[in-house]
């Protein structure tokens, strides 16, 4: 979601709750609560059917009442309820666990509840009727956030990588805006997420939008929201980002994206700390934190005149810049590692062949910490999985290890050009800009050779 490379995180200590892992059902319990006895089965038979395990509560009290018994991890409640709202469940689970993830349902869906709700600390407020995949989709979600934030180690010992890591934490205290400038696939969403934890803004929202997501006109309104009727579409009001994070966090994600024409509204937003719902003339003032992140050299689209100088400055207070993973090859290894043990089922990772990392250690990784995570989930998949400890087979590499690797006499140029999509893609995490770009074709081009080749969807790869 936004989002963020969940794999950064270590395994628990001893004693601490699991982390759930992407991909599969976590084996810890969710609290669903609501007070239709209806709905409630509805959404304890889907996640039952998924592998979750599910406990229910009747309504508000009876909630708390199994929450300070069991401490789930995850709770979806329904808001309105006779014995208490949501509101109070979702105050109540915070005070006693702040990194349990929250999700509210409402069928009486407003602007002033949508905020009430961010500002509460709830991690995602969906209206009734919701389809039970989108529920589900968001339930893995807020679990690898909240996971994140209670049992995330920054793996790696690299000078560069824990200069950086040093300096992110040093200026976590400070509510300056900061711009973090690296490569794809680095990990800028984990330092801006562990810069917002250590804030003081830490028990507020921490919310991020992707600028390169959105065409401009639906970006003015993902940014600051839209009162009912303001454009075609517009069924009912919505707050933005701004004013979800007010008291928080803002994470704008591939800000170079931005269309210069937006540009200088977010400049006084930034400025000024408001802003304007589209449709509105009534001024909307937030206190918020902004951390915006970046691919590309914006010194460099300034003086091509592709980005405002005057935003620049803006952004640029506390300027931040992670390494690419070619520049701290001592990491390799033991990221491979962590991501065995990520991805293995149950936890329990295959050992890596020294043949299998000594060509990790080869290769330049172009997408980064991101293209060894992929490479080892892939890699887990195919190695045998057993209780015991197996080696990992060098032969299984999945394609596009190494330059030339995954090609060999013979493939039709329609083969070569599908793989070559295919590693471009897993390269920039499913970015499909950014593919364009680096393949020097035009996006079009792109997303109708993903459809004619049956390639996954932005969903399945991982995000910086």
């Amino acid at each position: 979601m936004s989002a963020l490379p969940f794999e950064i995180c270590a395994p628990p200590a001893e004693g601490t709750r699991p982390l759930i892992f992407p991909g599969r059902a976590p084996a810890s319990q969710i609290l669903v609560v609501d007070d239709e006895p209806g709905m409630r089965t509805a959404l304890e038979a889907g996640f039952l059917r998924k592998g979750w395990k599910v406990e229910t509560a009747c309504g508000a009290s009876d909630a708390i009442m199994r929450f300070r018994r069991h401490r789930h991890p995850l709770v979806v409640t329904d808001i309105r309820m006779p014995d208490g709202d949501g509101f109070s469940v979702l105050r109540e689970v915070r005070a006693l666990a702040p990194h349990t993830a929250v999700i509210l349902l409402t069928a009486f869906g407003s602007v002033p509840d949508a905020v009430h709700a961010m500002r509460d600390g709830a991690c995602d407020y969906l209206i009734k009727p919701v389809a039970f995949e989108p529920l589900e989709r968001a339930a893995r979600r807020v679990l690898e956030q909240a996971a994140l934030a209670e049992n995330c180690l920054l793996v790696g010992h690299a000078p560069a990588w824990k200069r950086a890591v040093d300096r992110a934490r040093q200026v976590a205290g400070s509510d300056a805006d900061i711009l973090i400038q690296a490569e794809s696939g680095t990990g800028k969403e984990l330092i801006a997420r562990m810069i917002h934890g250590l804030s003081r803004r830490r028990d507020r929202p921490f919310v991020a939008i992707n600028c390169s997501a959105f065409p401009e006109t639906l970006l003015e309104a993902e940014l600051f929201g839209h009162a009912k009727g303001a454009f075609t579409g517009a069924a009912a009001a919505r707050p933005g980002k701004f004013e979800a994070a007010h008291g928080g966090t803002l994470l704008l994600d591939e800000i170079g994206e931005m269309p210069i024409s937006l540009q200088p509204k977010l400049l006084r937003a930034l400025q000024e700390r408001e802003f304007y719902r589209l449709g509105e003339n009534r001024a909307v003032r937030v206190d918020i934190r902004v951390i915006a992140t970046t691919n590309r050299s914006l010194e460099v689209m300034v003086k091509e005149g592709r980005f405002r100088a005057d935003l620049y400055y803006r952004l640029n207070v506390i300027p931040l810049s992670l390494p690419p993973l070619r520049e701290r090859p001592e990491d390799v290894a033991e990221l491979a590692a962590h991501f065995a043990r990520l991805y293995a089922p149950g936890g329990r990772a295959p050992e890596l062949h020294p043949d299998f990392l000594a060509r990790l250690q080869q290769h330049d990784w172009p997408g980064n910490v991101r293209e060894l995570a992929n490479l080892m989930r892939r890699a887990v998949a195919l190695s045998p999985q057993s209780v015991g400890v197996e080696a990992l087979d060098p032969t299984e590499l999945p394609v596009g290890l190494s330059p030339g690797a995954h090609l060999r006499p013979g493939l039709s140029l329609e083969e070569v050009e599908r793989r070559l999509i295919e590693m471009t893609l897993d390269a920039t995490g499913g970015n499909r800009s950014r593919a364009a770009e680096m393949l020097g074709v035009s996006l079009r081009t792109v997303r109708n050779k993903v459809r004619s080749y049956g390639l996954p969807p932005r969903s399945s790869y991982a995000h910086d």
